[in-house]
């Protein structure tokens, strides 16, 4: 009898630790369970900054009088876009930059027998930079005038920028999120499952394009200059919790 008795605690107690071993496992299984969704979000933007850029040189054989005629084409060109309702706080004029310059001198066959002395070359630039982008979009297409003044001036195309980004990316992230975690609950209630916290977050690349324009997105993210109308994107990828 005292046999028999035993005999069944021992069974019991093997039942009981199956029964714990199988609750045990199937909690774990459980709790590594994880959905991963990828969250995206997307705004449209006007940038509010402009920066344009133009250089100028002179060329003579004597120094000083290279110089001399590059500041007064400085001059010009100052008086000229303050004429066109540029402040001094929107316009810098870099240093000038001097270049000696040379020509080679070739024998009849072709080989250079040394070089000759052409002259100075100097070389300066302005950049203007400012929030009224419809001014410096047109002095851009205008400068022109400066070029039938006599002055060798080259115009670069402007570069348009967002002083905001900040605060943009984080309203992005903030959608991206959102966006993340409803593809997730989604997911989760058509599996018959619930959503639980977030296991791993990992932000993706923060992509700025130019509307309407044929650019791919790049692993290391785009960042275009040259649109004024421009959308910014972002992804952030997550793991959720199943339970």
């Amino acid at each position: 009898m005292k046999n028999y008795a035993t005999a069944i605690i021992i069974a019991i107690a093997i039942i009981a630790g199956v029964l714990l071993l199988g609750n045990a496992y199937k909690y774990k299984y459980k709790t590594t369970e994880t959905i991963t969704v990828t969250g995206l979000a997307e705004k449209d933007f006007v940038s509010d900054q402009i920066v344009w850029t133009g250089d100028y040189s002179r060329k003579t054989m004597d120094l000083k009088s290279a110089y001399a005629q590059l500041k007064v084409d400085e001059s010009k060109i100052r008086n000229y876009l303050q004429g066109k309702g540029v402040t001094d706080a929107e316009m810098v004029f870099s240093a000038v930059s001097i270049d000696k310059e040379f020509s080679n001198r070739y024998d009849e066959n072709g080989r250079i027998t040394g070089s000759e002395f052409t002259g100075y070359n100097l070389k300066q630039k302005v950049t203007v930079e400012s929030k009224n982008i419809e001014k410096v979009e047109k002095i851009s297409r205008e400068v022109t005038e400066l070029i039938e003044s006599g002055i060798e001036f080259n115009s670069s195309s402007p570069s348009y920028f967002y002083t905001k980004l900040s605060e943009l990316k984080i309203d992005l992230l903030a959608k991206a999120s959102a966006d993340a975690k409803q593809r997730a609950t989604t997911i989760a209630k058509n599996s018959g499952s619930g959503l639980g916290s977030i296991k791993k977050a990992n932000m993706g690349v923060f992509q700025i394009t130019g509307q309407n324009s044929d650019e791919d997105y790049s692993y290391g993210g785009v960042f275009n200059t040259t649109s004024k109308n421009k959308t910014a994107s972002i992804t952030i990828k997550i793991d959720y919790a199943v339970k």
